[in-house]
């Protein structure tokens, strides 16, 4: 008969093994990407039930034969997959395992309960997925497979004959299979959560990163030429400690800084094989050998390259390549980095058009709106975006494309008419982005009804949503609700209308709007009624209530104001 002492050596030696393997594994990128998701696919969650289930299988074959039975750590990678991935992982993980064990051809004394016991432990791990949260997965982890190996003790007591036996063999292997499965389970947990918050907290240090370069390359973007291009490049090539970076559009390099200048020159077609393909497809990509980039100067010093997309709408209007002197020079960060510098620059970009749009806007006084995008609402949203990096990554890239979504409706928008789904998709950005920086202090209710169809002029609710939560709310007692209503009234008529519990509109300032007299710098309510007049002949409907303010227009089903 095995000693206790060294049976549990036997099996600490086993966990070893799963746990050292079970660390390369996870550090495999596309098994890093499943792990982390929220929701699985089919194929995801055999790829994971299959995985689980092989530690589950290793934990059998790597145990220790007592007496026909196996004293093992099978249930550490069944239940680690259910807490970690969820039930489907869990359960499907507990069948290969738990199937597998009868089909091993020793320790059959203990096949039926150990092969019952184990797919209960999938199942069970899939409860404590539900009722456990990242912080505490570990310690349910140890608790449940403590639990599961008195299960898997109490079936081998009812279900293996005869019961003298089967008492020996519990009394042998109870405690250092408890022992050892509760804390490998534990340990596992630990060691892949720290894998993955080690991968976040490098992306929320690059989107950091990329925001600081967002503040500093700002105002170089109010105007595109040669020198704002190359201020740009230094400023990149600084934050990212790379070698050399370039801008160009789909035919030219228009900025290059770094290794490489001499013949890396604005306006000549350099444009490599790579570069093209990024423009044709659209994907970022890595290159970490000098045969990769081509370049067609044959002693060019550049041997790595990240060549990302800058975007305009769904067109690829250009490139972002960050290079390096040395191959094989790309990280996991570095590429992290430069996928969230394209996002931001193809925004930049297009807010460096908000002057060219101002003068096809003349009509309808919509440039006066879109004088209104300032620096000081892009740099509070910015800095908003950045403070949620410090706790919250999941919040922050939210935020992003609620911006990139405001700005980008802002200077796609002309004169147009749009539908009203997409102006609230305007809406619905910026109010996230308020409600960010406010809190608990902005209440936003929707009362919308089905109207996807009905056309509107755009740029004509938010400025309403905006002159409440400015002037209405955080002007009178800092906090307080908005509602932005649309109901159907009468023969295809809806009436749009938003309403604030704030400080109250002044009968002065209505009187302004009417008359078209607001000063220029408190233009917004004033410039959607002066549209709404100039398209339809009819304006805003502006009252003062016992509470606040309600600023509201009609509009029916043949695109018609009244």
């Amino acid at each position: 008969m095995i000693a206790v002492t060294s049976l549990l050596r036997n099996l600490a030696n086993n966990l070893s093994y799963i746990v050292v393997i079970a660390f390369f594994i996870s550090n495999l990128g596309f098994i890093k990407r499943i792990i982390v998701k929220k929701e699985l696919n089919y194929k995801e969650i055999v790829i994971l039930s299959i995985l689980f289930g092989g530690f589950g299988i290793l934990g059998t074959y790597t145990g220790t034969e007592i007496d026909g039975a196996i004293a093992n750590t099978r249930l550490i990678g069944v239940m680690t997959g259910g807490i970690l991935c969820g039930p489907y992982v869990g359960i499907f993980a507990g069948l290969i395992a738990g199937v597998h064990r009868l089909a091993v051809p020793f320790g059959s004394f203990t096949a039926i309960p150990c092969a019952i016991a184990t797919i209960l432990g999938g199942a069970f791990s899939s409860v404590i997925y539900k009722y456990s949260n990242e912080k505490n997965k570990w310690f349910y982890g140890l608790l449940g497979g403590i639990i599961m190996e008195s299960i898997e003790m109490l079936l081998i007591l009812l279900l293996s004959k005869p019961y003298p036996a089967a008492l020996k063999i519990i009394k042998t292997i109870y405690i250092p299979m408890g022992f050892t499965n509760g804390i490998g389970i534990s340990l596992l947990i630990v060691m892949i959560q720290s894998i993955f918050e080690k991968e976040e907290e490098v992306a929320a240090r690059q989107a950091h990163i990329a925001l600081e370069i967002a503040n500093k390359t700002l105002p170089y973007f109010r105007e595109i030429n040669g020198n704002s291009l190359k201020k740009i490049c230094e400023i990149i090539k600084e934050y990212t400690k790379a070698d050399a970076v370039s801008i160009t559009d789909t035919a030219q390099i228009l900025a290059h800084v770094g290794l490489g200048e001499d013949h890396h020159i604005p306006g000549q077609n350099l444009l490599t094989e790579a570069t093209e393909n990024v423009l044709k497809d659209g994907n970022l990509l890595c290159l970490n050998h000098k045969s990769e980039i081509k370049c067609k100067a044959p002693d060019c010093p550049l041997k790595s390259a990240i060549i990302a997309p800058i975007t305009e709408g769904e067109e690829v209007v250009g490139t972002l390549k960050i290079y390096y002197a040395k191959e094989n020079a790309i990280s996991f960060s570095n590429k992290t980095l430069a996928l969230g510098l394209s996002h931001i620059i193809s925004t930049q970009f297009e807010i460096s058009k908000i002057e060219q749009f101002k003068e096809l806007a003349a009509k309808a006084e919509i440039k006066a709106l879109q004088r209104q995008i300032n620096p000081h609402f892009l740099f509070n949203a910015l800095n908003t975006i950045v403070s949620f990096m410090r706790f919250d990554t999941a919040k922050a890239r939210e935020l992003i494309i609620n911006l990139s979504t405001y700005l980008r409706f802002n200077l796609e928008s002309g004169n147009e008419m749009v539908s009203l789904s997409k102006e609230l998709e305007q809406v619905k950005a910026y109010v996230e982005i308020e409600k960010a920086r406010f809190g608990d202090r902005l209440n936003i209710i929707y009362d919308i009804e089905d109207c996807h169809d009905i056309k509107v002029p755009s740029l004509i609710i938010q400025p309403l949503v905006e002159n409440s939560i400015k002037h209405g709310i955080l002007e009178g007692k800092g906090f307080g609700k908005v509602k932005i209503s649309i109901k159907k009234i009468e023969n295809g008529k809806y009436k749009i209308s938003v309403e604030d519990d704030g400080i109250g509109i002044n009968e002065d300032i209505i009187k302004l709007v009417y008359e078209g007299k607001m000063k220029e710098n408190k233009i917004g309510i004033s410039n959607v009624d002066s549209r709404l007049k100039y398209l339809y002949g009819k304006g805003l409907i502006i009252e003062r209530l016992q509470q606040g303010t309600r600023v509201s227009f009609e509009v029916n089903e043949k695109n018609n104001i009244e």
